[in-house]
């Protein structure tokens, strides 16, 4: 039954080649318009992440279409970005089935805008976008690695992801890492070639807006009737075991025997993934007294103006976002030596980094920087520096415009045309 049922989706799979090469043959009624440029994600949650790279990219003179699994938040990020979107279901977690589904349909959609480039990130959407884009003849096509699910990963599912990792690289043009640390990694698995694997500046996929994150007093302790000079330690990311929530929770109630007036600002949601927390410690998260649980917010900036330092005790990173907007605010963090994490501190200058999976080690780094007002007063100010000088929104969003102009010139398609517009605007995303 199973040798019949492959040999049907193989048989279905060179059908939909074959026409989709016809589809997707040469031609030259486009090139009187921008570059067409489509960005894929797995979920709908992961379209956050998006926002101002896809402004920037429409700002330079591209045409953008974002795809995801249907939702709020792709509605919402292609409309403050500016973008065309297309909804296309695409499950998280393995679907043999719905990711054939999934994949099919990516192929006709792909035949259908025929982009000149494609950006496709998130495992799933990693997999099956970039195998579309070669299967449909995209001109230029890149893996935007943000990270790799498969170093928290075991047994059959780990050698699963492995795989589907090679599959899409090797279905890229590039690989365009957002940290030193996760390049040296997936050189070091074996997930693509040296000359493949690309790193822009000095990482991150968006550096943070330096204006909209910044050390400002504001309301936020009231909002969140948190006492005014009480210590509070903040989290910002999604609530699951992958980012180190039960080792946080576990070490703030040895903070508290330090600290009894502490408290823990969580601000992210609960999410429904492979590594989402169980019942009982979200019931043990959201029945604490001390802890704080905002659920999904739009805009996180305002949030860090109540906190005096950010941990994040993450197993597996590509860069973390959190990192940055806390330095942009003027605030430490507490992040640990995963891969992308250590990229995003200076340790003992902007912030420390400890070993994941220490619930003593984030206790004691935090203990030492509630109890030293003046210490972590200086590493929030060497933060703010740090991150405006190397990750500013319109430094690391130029320099991908930049970098998939070059990527448009360098492809066979001499037709393409590489829009010279728009670069300032581009470089100052707003």
């Amino acid at each position: 039954m199973l040798k019949r049922s492959l040999e049907i989706a193989s048989a279905i799979l060179s059908w939909v080649y074959l026409r989709l090469r016809g589809f997707a043959g040469g031609g030259t009624a486009a090139t009187a318009r921008p570059p067409h440029i489509v960005v894929g994600v797995t979920h709908a949650q992961t379209c956050m992440v998006l926002r101002g790279r896809l402004r920037a990219l429409r700002e330079a003179g591209f045409r953008v279409t974002l795809i995801s699994s249907p939702g709020p938040l792709l509605v919402r990020t292609a409309a403050s970005e500016g973008v065309a979107f297309r909804a296309l279901a695409m499950s998280r977690g393995m679907a043999p089935l719905q990711d054939l589904l999934a994949f099919l349909r990516l192929c006709w959609l792909l035949s259908r805008l025929r982009p000149e480039l494609t950006e496709f990130s998130t495992p799933k959407a990693g997999l099956l976008g970039t195998l579309a884009a070669k299967l449909t003849g995209v001109p230029v096509r890149v893996y935007m690695l943000r990270g790799l699910r498969l170093e928290a990963s075991q047994g059959m599912e780990r050698r699963i992801l492995c795989v589907a990792e090679r599959l899409a690289a090797a279905c890229a043009h590039t690989v365009l890492c957002n940290s030193e640390s996760l390049r040296r990694q997936a050189l070091d698995m074996g997930l693509a070639p040296a000359a493949k694997l690309r790193l822009l500046g000095r990482g991150s996929s968006n550096g943070v807006d330096a204006q909209r994150f910044a050390p400002f007093p504001n309301a936020m302790r009231q909002v969140l009737r948190l006492p005014q000079g009480v210590p509070v330690v903040g989290f910002v990311g999604r609530l699951t075991y992958a980012k180190g929530l039960p080792d946080l929770v576990e070490a703030f109630e040895r903070i508290l025997a330090a600290e009894p007036d502490a408290h823990l600002l969580l601000v992210g949601w609960f999410d429904a993934a492979g590594d989402a927390l169980s019942q009982a410690w979200r019931a043990r998260i959201q029945d604490h007294p001390r802890i704080h649980l905002t659920g999904m917010v739009d805009d996180t900036a305002p949030y860090y103006g109540a906190m005096d330092l950010l941990v994040l005790p993450t197993w597996r990173e590509g860069f973390p976002n959190a990192v940055l907007e806390a330095a942009a605010c003027g605030l430490p963090a507490i992040t640990t030596w995963a891969t992308g994490a250590r990229d995003a501190v200076i340790p003992g200058v902007t912030g420390m980094l400890i070993p994941p999976g220490y619930p003593s080690a984030i206790c004691t780094a935090v203990l030492q920087l509630l109890q030293n007002p003046q210490r972590r007063r200086r590493m929030g100010a060497m933060a703010r520096a740090w991150a405006v000088e190397h990750f500013d929104a319109g430094q690391v969003l130029g320099g991908t415009v930049r970098y998939y102009r070059s990527l448009l010139r360098q492809s066979s398609r001499s037709d393409i045309p590489i829009p010279a517009v728009g670069e300032a605007s581009a470089l100052h995303p707003v």
